[in-house]
């Protein structure tokens, strides 16, 4: 049975940290196109996309709308509901891609994590999910491994290059430009990014935006 991927998804404001680069519209097309190559990759592992959204946007693909709850406390109403296996995947991971996912999934143990920068949590798995609850923003890497202790729960940690880069700040952008493959690579080049190299440094750079 294919598991189904939770993707939550802010459509309003994302990426606030990009601001300084990015304008409101940009920011919100650039989430959308990772929110794509995320959908795609999560299908190309047979993952059934769900995304967990702060509000209704169009989409193709199921949809649980957060009300009057934050991510934490939306998902710990789904997951004592769900049947069989759920995957968590954060939206703003526009390197990944099926095979990497499908290492997660296939784990031997009870669930799995992939760890985030700066402590954070970027995909969950977990073969029983009524067993587990989520505890996102600050540490959540480590309450998540705590969660999964007192719960009995054996956790493989997958150590993957293409979940773990996740895409918040300026610096993100040479991660995605040097390695991405999808639309949000596409979006940033459409825009006029390219990486650039100053005392040896790589980093980014917004030059005049291509001719259509």
């Amino acid at each position: 049975m294919c598991p189904h991927a939770m993707i939550p998804f802010k459509p309003a404001s994302p990426k606030s940290r990009l601001a300084g680069i990015l304008s409101p519209e940009e920011r919100e097309a650039f989430a959308r196109a990772m929110l794509e190559d995320v959908i795609a990759a999560a299908k190309d592992a047979n993952c059934s996309p769900v995304i967990v959204a702060t509000e209704l946007f169009d989409s193709e693909d199921i949809q649980i709308t957060i009300a009057d709850k934050d991510l934490s406390g939306t998902l710990n109403e789904v997951l004592p509901q769900s049947v069989g296996s759920i995957l968590i995947l954060m939206a703003d991971l526009p390197l990944a891609t099926g095979a990497a996912i499908k290492r997660v999934i296939s784990t031997n143990s009870d669930m799995a994590i992939v760890p985030g920068r700066g402590g954070g949590t970027n995909a969950i798995f977990l073969k029983e999910p009524a067993k587990f609850h989520v505890d996102y923003y600050g540490m959540s890497f480590l309450k998540h491994i705590k969660i999964a202790e007192k719960a009995g729960l054996s956790c493989e940690v997958i150590d993957s290059f293409l979940l773990h880069t996740d895409i918040d700040e300026k610096d993100d952008l040479v991660e995605l430009l040097t390695h991405g493959t999808g639309k949000s690579r596409a979006y940033l080049e459409q825009l006029g990014f390219a990486l650039s190299a100053e005392n040896g440094r790589v980093g980014v750079e917004r030059k005049a935006a291509p001719s259509q």
